[in-house]
């Protein structure tokens, strides 16, 4: 009788450790972030000025932000107060600037987020436009920005309201106007 005993307790510790170590082995195959990198930042700078050139060797892009955290897991980067310029040959630059800001790796789309701010300067011939908005997704390799958000465009006395734009930001200058487009346009006398 004690050998049975023994041996049905034995064949249920050994089933035990048989069944902890397959679900040790099941936690591991299948959790997904086993494999997965942890994001967090593996470095970051303060007083970021950056300058990229054009084919012609004059500035073509300029990022400024007060922060910028690099995370090393998708090779993106997230910025505080950033202000992007996109220079338009003989014409005043595009300025933008936003509350915070993220880049991807590639460095192929920047999103802008929180209250972003267009602005160009007048010259002869080219009439100052300030942009106010929300959330703009900009490709900086094609000087190419949009949102879906509320817009406000003002342009001497002009203005224009809508909801969502595109803007190809370089010769010629685009701009479209997704839905609820409102706006007045003043003749000068």
């Amino acid at each position: 009788m004690i050998d049975q005993k023994n041996l049905i307790i034995g064949g249920i510790l050994l089933l035990l450790v048989a069944g902890t170590f397959w679900l040790s082995r099941q936690n591991i195959t299948e959790d997904p972030g086993y494999t997965a990198r942890e994001h967090r930042a593996d470095y970051y700078l303060e007083g970021v000025d950056s300058t990229l050139m054009n084919l012609s060797g004059k500035p073509g892009k300029r990022l400024v932000a007060e922060r910028m955290t690099h995370f090393m897991d998708d090779d993106s980067t997230e910025l505080k107060l950033p202000r992007l310029t996109l220079y338009d040959l003989d014409r005043p630059p595009w300025r933008v600037n936003s509350e915070t800001g993220w880049l991807s790796g590639d460095g192929e789309v920047l999103l802008l987020q929180g209250a972003v701010k267009i602005d160009r300067s007048a010259a002869p011939g080219v009439r100052p436009m300030r942009i106010r908005t929300r959330d703009l997704r900009v490709q900086p390799g094609d000087n190419y920005v949009e949102t879906d958000a509320e817009v406000n465009i003002r342009s001497n006395k002009d203005h224009i309201d809508a909801k969502g734009m595109q803007i190809w930001l370089q010769q010629p200058i685009r701009i479209k106007l997704l839905a609820n487009v409102r706006g007045r346009y003043e003749v000068n006398p």
